[in-house]
């Protein structure tokens, strides 16, 4: 940790300041979960979206890659750390929300597997580090949800996404093999329209492998939900990446966006 930090921090620091703020404040982004080399300029372009001065709690809503899941779960710690500094677990909300008897928790050995969650965190401490002691993290972990539960929970979750001191953080890489680019951007641009029933539709057309596409749709129900209560938002993408260029159709490939949502 003592030689990661700086090496960590100074690298955070160079893609952040590469990138407009142009979406600020947002209330919700969705960013990738791959090793940094990969996506770490991609990933700036939504933090970069992010105001400290008015952001007090992150739900980050990260799929399971490990353990078959239906539902969501909650850590069991209190506490997680980044080489930058610790983040605390909201363990008022998360009490808020076991109560519901919606969610179950993750194994200590789940969370530390999973690094859908974990990517995030090291941009979190960096994007909130001017308020780093005034704000709490509530780390979701999202199941292979049915199209009924997301919106359940989706619903759950929009009360919080009403609150312009709560952000969420959806981690999500959109697509692990060769797919022809406008099946992709046809995605990217259902998820702009903010409808979750094309999203859900345009999954079962394409079989696009979008790995965060359950906490994506339990974000697209929350503010379908606000929206039907008269909140005006709008959602883009900011800035697209590959892992690589395909030559041939063998190839692979992993794609990765970044975006934010705007309430107006």
């Amino acid at each position: 940790y003592l030689f990661i930090g700086p090496q960590l921090n100074a690298q955070l620091e160079g893609w952040l300041s590469q990138v407009q703020s142009t979406k600020r404040p947002a209330r919700a982004i969705i960013a990738p979960h791959a090793g940094y080399t990969y996506c770490g300029s991609c990933a700036a372009h939504a933090y970069k979206q992010v105001d400290p001065n008015i952001t007090r709690k992150i739900f980050i809503l990260g799929p399971s890659h490990h353990v078959p899941l239906s539902r969501c779960a909650l850590s069991s710690v209190d506490i997680y750390r980044t080489p930058l500094y610790d983040l605390r677990i909201d363990q008022k909300i998360y009490g808020e929300l076991w109560k519901t008897g919606m969610f179950e928790r993750m194994s200590l050995q789940t969370d530390e597997d999973e690094h859908s969650i974990e990517m995030h965190l090291p941009y979190t401490a960096k994007a909130m580090e001017s308020h780093k002691d005034e704000f709490t993290i509530i780390p979701v972990l999202v199941g292979a949800l049915s199209e009924s539960k997301e919106q359940e929970f989706g619903k759950l979750f929009s009360k919080y996404l009403a609150d312009p001191s709560n952000l969420f953080v959806v981690s999500s890489d959109f697509c692990h093999w060769v797919i022809m680019l406008l099946i992709l951007f046809q995605g990217m641009s259902i998820i702009e329209q903010l409808d979750p029933v094309s999203f859900s539709n345009y999954l079962k057309k394409y079989h696009n492998t979008i790995c965060g596409r359950h906490p994506i749709g339990v974000l697209l129900n929350a503010i379908n939900e606000l929206q039907k209560n008269g909140m005006n938002m709008s959602f883009s993408f900011l800035n697209y990446a590959q892992s690589s260029q395909c030559r041939n159709w063998q190839d692979s490939s992993v794609s990765y966006a970044a975006g934010a949502l705007m309430v107006h």
